[in-house]
């Protein structure tokens, strides 16, 4: 049985329905159907039960996704040990977020596009979490700060950010001395994210209204600039105003707790050299990008450590 039959069997089932699993493959529907069809076929079993909302695996398509992904994967760490060392061929789909992506790490997948011609790169920009299992990702690139799960993650650098506000805000609204001070004030959010700040030996967390909200920072930037209220985002996307003076930091008297920034992928004994390539080439750039030299650009690079999906994040 070919091998890209029981992979695009394999994308569907986990993608739930034909569509999905052409959008992973990134290939045509019909193909995927007629892929279907045939394994199905030649099998002599029903493996999905499909439906306008999409497809259900059967009893027997449960049994046969398990050993399908198994073989899948094999092939996959057969594929990669057999390759010339330096050679990276297949696909990579990663999901980045949009604001930062766009900007500090799209140079970075181009880079690795012209390196390895025959590796092909799939990336989705976007502020929403994904989860990068269900929808066929092999990584994410997270910013914030992660919990306990089973996903594995490496953190290539760190996500320096600064509460600001423009001159005209603070002119009308005056300035929070004190976290708990936030609360009262307009603050520009991405949805129910929590602010932390440390205050001497604990970290104070703050759940701010959000009278302005958006999905997007650039956007919850250009809010700042126009003084609709305070804002807590990345410090690489606010370098510019605060030289101009266009914002200025507040409330510097409580620092901002430590996040990061993160490639996370699937959990599994297989570490794939694709993301391995991926994640290297991250940490070089990131720590030209903000200015950082030896360990402190590498900070926790070699240990692979389980996080969960955050649900608060600067970008998705």
């Amino acid at each position: 049985m070919d091998i890209e039959v029981l992979r695009t069997f394999v994308e569907v089932a986990d993608g739930g329905g034909v569509s999905a699993g052409a959008l992973r493959l990134g290939i045509s529907k019909s193909i995927v159907s007629r892929r279907l069809a045939r394994i199905e076929a030649e099998l002599g079993v029903q493996l999905l039960a499909r439906s306008t909302r999409g497809a259900a695996l059967t009893e027997a398509g449960a049994t046969f996704r398990y050993h399908a992904a198994r073989v899948c994967a094999e092939m996959d760490i057969a594929r990669e040990t057999m390759l010339p060392a330096g050679d990276l061929h297949g696909r990579l789909r990663i999901a980045a977020p949009l604001s930062f992506g766009s900007t500090h790490l799209a140079p970075v997948f181009a880079e690795m596009s012209r390196r390895y011609p025959d590796l092909h790169i799939h990336t989705c920009y976007s502020e929403h979490l994904v989860d990068i299992i269900s929808e066929g990702f092999d990584c994410a690139i997270r910013l914030g700060h992660l919990t306990d799960s089973n996903l594995i993650a490496r953190r290539i650098g760190p996500l320096n950010r600064k509460l600001v506000a423009s001159p005209e805000y603070i002119e009308v609204h005056g300035v929070p001395e004190t976290p708990y001070e936030l609360l009262t004030h307009r603050a520009l959010m991405q949805g129910t994210e929590s602010w932390q700040f440390v205050d001497g030996a604990k970290v104070v967390k703050i759940r701010p209204q959000g009278q302005f909200k958006a999905d997007n920072c650039t956007a919850l930037v250009a809010a700042a600039l126009a003084a609709v209220g305070i804002a807590y985002l990345p410090e690489v996307l606010l370098q510019e105003h605060l030289a101009s003076g266009a914002l200025v930091p507040v409330m510097t008297n409580y620092p901002i707790h430590d996040s990061g920034i993160f490639v996370v992928r699937p959990p599994g004994k297989h570490h794939s050299r694709k993301v391995k390539v991926l994640t290297e080439m991250l940490i070089e750039r990131i720590g030209k990008d903000l200015h950082l030299t030896g360990d402190e650009a590498t900070t926790e690079p070699r240990r692979a450590i389980r996080f969960a999906p955050p649900r608060a994040l600067v970008n998705g």
